[in-house]
């Protein structure tokens, strides 16, 4: 390695009073392992505070996936997201289908990816969301807490459509898909089709406007099918059954 490249890892840990004492530490035999442990620590921090900040939970990884279970599922559109390439295009992603077919798992292994790959990652369910900024009084308060959403690299908004929202609701929601319109990516779940929006947000004058700034550059995946846990309840519920008359005979 070149003295210059050892010098810029230096200098980008920062490591000011070595940089100070350069003439005498470069060419001792502990700075090299020295900065490799920096390194190595630096980025396990950084991953684990990712990782804290994201709240994305537990979940399934993308590998137990029931790809025969959905009547509609384009695999390949959603294998396409994990290379996270939607999110250097500032593209929106939006999973479209019915409670129980695997949106929430799918939106949290696109999270985890993102996160390991370095980017900083929001998972939020939208009643979490929408009640934590409709809660706020005073518009300080408000502005803070809407960059907090802002800032990330990747935002994911779970289950849009399961609850019914105000006005106000609508507007928040509409004024942080507007500020990460272009700029950051944005994954939303929803069991509602866009047509049955104005549902979810009753007499809300912006709800036209939220989903055009949501689907202007993004793409819609649709899945439909059965829910699969409640396929998952029916099998242990049999394999419980099974089990209790074996034992009773």
């Amino acid at each position: 390695m070149s003295d210059d490249v050892f010098k810029q890892r230096v200098a980008n840990l920062r490591l000011h009073g070595i940089l100070a004492h350069w003439s005498q530490l470069a060419t001792t035999d502990w700075l090299p392992q020295l900065v490799t442990w920096e390194e190595e620590e630096r980025t396990r921090r950084s991953l684990e505070k990712r990782i804290k900040d994201a709240r994305i939970g537990r979940f399934k990884p993308l590998a137990d996936y029931d790809w025969t279970w959905p009547k509609r599922c384009d695999r390949a559109a959603i294998e396409s997201l994990m290379s996270l390439e939607f999110i250097a295009n500032a593209v929106n992603v939006v999973l479209v289908g019915p409670n129980g077919v695997g949106k929430s798992m799918l939106a949290k292994n696109i999270a985890h990816q993102a996160v390991i790959r370095g980017h900083t990652v929001r998972f939020t369910n939208a009643g979490e969301l929408l009640g934590d900024l409709a809660a706020l009084e005073s518009d300080t308060s408000l502005r803070r807490r809407l960059h907090q959403y802002e800032a990330p690299d990747l935002l994911l908004i779970d289950e849009i459509g399961y609850l019914s929202y105000s006005n106000r609701h609508a507007d928040l929601l509409f004024e942080l898909i507007s500020r990460r319109y272009e700029s950051k990516s944005t994954v939303v779940t929803t069991n509602k089709p866009f047509a049955e929006w104005s549902e979810v947000f009753p007499n809300a004058a912006c709800v036209v406007s939220l989903v055009d700034r949501l689907v202007h550059h993004s793409e819609v995946i649709s899945i439909e099918g059965a829910s699969y846990r409640l396929k998952e309840a029916k099998e242990k519920s049999e394999q419980l059954g099974n089990h209790r008359r074996k034992k009773s005979s």
